[in-house]
């Protein structure tokens, strides 16, 4: 049914509130299987849902709702996007070229203390989200909102790609 609905507007997938409890696990859920429906298997599915649920727990944690998960269809795939309230740019990080997860050296080899600090350090998220999505991400601000979105390609088994 989505396969037939997804076109060049947005469709809705999921709506939340700052009410709304787990938010990241119900985007997720909503995004399997709308991607799914769409003929996306394996690693991209996975791949998209950590990162899609990366932006839905930003926008819960630091903007104001109500909020969107959206899909639609572009010419060679299809864009995610997560919309909030807030019409400001997050402040991005900048991408080191090399090894953006390693933990920094003053948190090695100091036992439980030093292992809770490294489990708990945070920002690493759209790092992340830019290595799950090979950087076809970003940020469009357009009348009060912010869309955080990312590109999936066409799927391999999408029912609708012309042979």
């Amino acid at each position: 049914m989505l396969n037939r609905t997804l076109g060049a507007l947005p469709v809705v997938l999921w709506c939340w509130t700052s009410r709304t409890p787990d938010a990241p696990a119900q985007a997720r859920t909503a995004l399997r299987c709308a991607l799914d429906e769409l003929g996306y298997d394996g690693m991209l599915i996975s791949d998209a849902v950590l990162a899609v649920s990366e932006f839905v727990a930003n926008a819960s944690e630091h903007a104001v709702g109500p909020y969107e998960l959206r899909l639609r269809r572009i010419a060679d795939g299809v864009i995610c996007e997560v919309e909030d309230r807030d019409p400001r740019m997050p402040r991005m990080p900048v991408f080191p070229a090399q090894e953006p997860f390693s933990p920094a050296e003053e948190h090695r080899g100091g036992g439980l203390e030093d292992l809770c600090a490294l489990l708990s350090e945070r920002g690493r998220g759209l790092h992340i989200v830019h290595e799950l999505t090979k950087g076809a991400w970003g940020f469009r601000i357009r009348r009060g909102t912010k869309t955080a979105w990312l590109a999936l390609p066409a799927a391999p088994r999408d029912p609708l790609r012309s042979s």
